[in-house]
């Protein structure tokens, strides 16, 4: 939620700076996300002065430059360069100073400086429009009008808008703070609770409002009254469309919302003032000035404001004229009925719909409009004749506009206010606190709740309108916290606690173990939304997936059947934003669907390396994260689990260059590989990225019988080591010369580690070399050299017939 200050303050009693009021606003739960000032002109035109040219001549090294003389006021004028083909002597003009920051329009700030232009110095700038940041011309310089007194700031004759916003991080239960209203009833409730004195938003609501006369009213039925609670409407007459003044303009640009004319830009101001969503119609577009309420046929079209035809489910509530619908309720407006530069007479809506109907519209046609997000959280169902009031006022005042009907006001099932009883020791339970029960009152009356009954035990309250969501005494609890301020909870000085035992805690231990390993090896752990993009898969992929019913948005309409995608999305945020190198590991979930109604969800580490794994220094060139290194750090995690890790297997995959896998007993437990250039690509991502992924449920399963601990003593003989070096085929892997030697099952060879690979043309064709180390161990006695040699000859004599490997001497 973006809220103004100079708005905000128009409603407070009172002035508060910028900062206290963040402070506030976060005390009583309206989380302040940022405080930015904001300037409706860059800079504001801070040392800008108006000046007068008093001379202009050709410059004597430039045809296209002419020398002036500026007086700016002061003692001495100023001799500027200008280019300029409009300036002249006796003009008003802008003037900025050697030292003085501007702000061109697209362009970056630029501090000016005594400068010398084809051999003459120059003491500042004439300034055109685009240079100062006030608009696109750059013909010419800006000239200023005649009476526009010499030496005066420039920001003086403008009168840019300044501002500082606040942008709120709002829970959904706070739809009463989704205005400037809402949040100055908040910030005077905590000042009554902290001044010890009474303060009070100021409200805008005229008392009355003259109706000229009844020539034209609008006749309004509502057919179905669950989803439409409340509709009021006012026909205003002889309106003129036009810009909005500028203190509007300055208002909305400020929060981000872009003027368009004074009736549209009244309903905006409106809308961010009080909460209460409206909307203009076209009277002439109103067939016989009958307004019906309900809902169509499945399959009926209709053409929305963006002049998009959509199809009509029966659940879509619509505003309907006497023979066609003319607006989706609370949604989107229609094409027709729209406000057009020719319109004259309106009819200005004020209702009440029902949240879920709205949302689920919404959702639907995807459209997140900002009345949607209003209605679906809950509208003040009291206040839409008060809201109608002060939008006719306003288009009385800014457009010209004249009362043409009687307000229309259409409440067939009137609301009644929600009782709601708060114990006072639930409250002490539930806040951690104990408070008077003058207190209690007072905050409560501040935020406009009324007392219904009062004794030693409980206190019996009802809630306002604007406040739709209290309706348990948890609530009314939560209400009194924050105006009395969640940083005033008293942390108590002991804590009691009920001990819990889990059967089957090894897979937590395990998580904590490996997470420990990771980030000491240089990994960031992730959490990434498990919501993704359809648009990643393809339709193969798509089959068994989980797609969303009610999705947030049209990106986000499926639980994602892979980790990949969500971790690419990743780390091209962060490579975007300049940080090349990553290492990244998260403990997430893969979704799919068995049949109707069916899901299964997989449990996954997944790991994701990019870039460089250490810096360049004095002692060591940086190294770059390839396959090797991801498939160590697996290995390493087979280890810390004690997990009966075999060997790889080379597997294809439709987005990976190459895929390893690990299989246990027909479960693949490990896929890792590079990720193709197509699919990184996608993600605009342009430098190789390895993935690993674990699938952490076949892990587990695995374990769960394996998870015994063998103790054993150290030998106490010291192992042998052995170097071998062998002449085989380009294309074999070191894999099958490992398992090649594992064959001849040599109890006492303890480890084998290749540490060197050579090519060269005096191998011959197609050869290469593999050096390996071997080590051997009898944890009985010390190994004689004939025991050894005995060993490495079995080794090379298998080597040589299962391979055609040669034994380099």
């Amino acid at each position: 939620m973006t809220i103004s200050y100079n708005w905000l303050c128009e409603y407070l009693p009172v002035k508060i700076n910028p900062e206290k009021l963040s402070q506030i606003l976060t005390s009583v739960g309206l989380e302040v996300e940022s405080l930015e000032k904001y300037e409706s002109v860059k800079g504001s035109l801070a040392g800008l002065i108006v000046g007068k040219v008093l001379t202009c001549e050709k410059h004597p090294n430039a045809d296209k430059l002419k020398l002036t003389t500026v007086d700016i006021g002061d003692k001495d004028p100023l001799q500027i360069v200008c280019g300029a083909p409009n300036v002249g002597v006796g003009q008003k003009v802008i003037v900025a100073k050697p030292g003085v920051t501007i702000f061109p329009t697209h362009h970056q700030p630029i501090t000016l400086q005594v400068a010398k232009i084809r051999g003459i110095e120059s003491h500042g700038m004439i300034c055109a429009e685009d240079e100062i940041g006030i608009g696109e011309n750059h013909e010419g310089i800006l000239i200023l009008p005649e009476k526009t007194l010499v030496g005066s700031p420039v920001s003086e004759y403008f009168n840019p808008y300044e501002d500082h916003i606040f942008e709120i991080g709002l829970t959904p239960n706070h739809m009463d703070a989704m205005s400037h209203i809402g949040v100055a009833r908040d910030v005077c409730a905590f000042l009554s609770r902290h001044e010890n004195k009474e303060f009070s938003p100021k409200l805008p609501y005229p008392d009355d409002l003259k109706i000229e006369d009844n020539s034209m009213p609008v006749s309004v039925s509502i057919e179905n009254q669950i989803a439409c609670r409340r509709y009021s409407g006012l026909t205003i007459k002889n309106i003129t469309i036009r810009e909005s003044p500028q203190w509007m303009r300055d208002k909305l640009n400020a929060i981000g919302v872009r003027p368009i004319n004074n009736i549209v830009d009244i309903t905006n101001y409106v809308l961010q003032e009080t909460g209460q969503p409206l909307h203009a119609f076209d009277v002439d577009e109103i067939h016989e000035r009958k307004i019906i309420v309900k809902n169509l046929p499945q399959g009926t079209p209709f053409v929305t404001l963006d002049d998009k035809k959509r199809t009509l489910s029966a659940d879509d509530l619509m505003i309907c004229s006497a023979d066609e619908p003319i607006c989706m309720a609370g949604v989107f407006g229609g094409l027709g009925s729209g406000i057009k530069s020719s319109t004259k007479t309106i009819f200005l809506e004020s209702a009440c719909f029902n949240p879920v109907n709205i949302r689920r519209t919404s959702v639907r046609h995807a459209l997140r409009t900002d009345a949607a997000s209003r209605f679906e959280k809950g509208t003040d169902i009291s206040n839409t004749v008060n809201v109608l009031k002060r939008a006719a006022t306003l288009i009385k005042d800014l457009a010209d506009g004249e009362m043409a009907s009687d307000i229309i006001d259409v409440y067939p099932l009137p609301k009644e206010k929600t009782p709601v009883i708060l114990n006072y020791q639930y409250l002490k339970k539930l806040s951690g606190k104990s408070y008077y029960k003058e207190d209690v009152k007072k905050i409560l009356l501040s935020l406009g709740f009324e007392i219904i009954n009062d004794n030693s035990h409980d206190l019996t309250v009802s809630a306002p309108y604007y406040k739709p969501d209290i309706e348990l005494a948890a609530d009314i609890v939560e209400e009194i916290m924050r105006i009395d301020g969640y940083d005033n909870i008293d942390i108590p000085k002991t804590i009691s606690i009920s001990p819990s035992t889990e059967k089957n805690f090894y897979p937590s231990l395990y998580k904590e173990k490996i997470s420990d390993y990771l980030s000491s090896s240089g990994f960031y752990e992730i959490l990434t939304n498990s919501i993704t993009n359809s648009g990643y898969f393809d339709d193969m992929e798509m089959m068994d997936s989980v797609r969303m019913i009610n999705n947030l948005s049209a990106e986000l309409n499926v639980m994602r059947p892979s980790m990949l995608e969500t971790g690419l999305e990743s780390v091209a945020f962060n490579l975007n934003r300049k940080s090349n190198n990553l290492c990244f590991y998260e403990f997430g979930k893969t979704y799919k669907t068995t049949g109707v109604g069916k899901y299964v969800e997989d449990q996954h580490l997944a790991l994701y390396t990019t870039g460089a794994l250490a810096e360049n220094s004095w002692k060591s060139k940086s190294t770059k994260a390839d396959i090797y290194y991801l498939k160590g750090i697996c290995v390493n995690i087979f280890n810390l689990l004690n997990f009966p890790f075999q060997d790889f297997i080379l597997t294809s995959n439709d987005k990976f260059t190459y895929q390893l896998s690990c299989e246990i007993g027909g479960k693949i437990v490990l896929q890792l590989g590079a990720i193709k250039p197509g699919v990184l690509q996608s993600f605009n991502i342009k430098q190789a990225v390895f993935f690993a992924d674990f699938n952490w449920n076949a892990l587990m399963s695995v374990l769960e019988n394996n998870n015994k601990i063998e103790l054993r003593e150290l030998p106490k003989q010291l192992p042998v080591h052995r170097d071998l070096a062998i002449v085989v085929d380009k294309t074999l892997n070191y894999g099958e010369v490992e398992n090649t030697i594992r064959a001849v099952k040599i109890s006492k060879l303890q480890d084998i580690q290749l540490f060197d690979i050579f090519e060269s043309d005096k191998f011959g064709t197609g050869k290469k070399s593999l050096a390996m180390s071997l080590v051997f161990l009898d944890n009985e006695k010390t190994l004689t050299d004939e025991e050894v040699e005995e060993m490495m000859n079995k080794i090379i004599l298998t080597l040589e017939n299962g391979l055609k490997a040669e034994v380099r001497k």
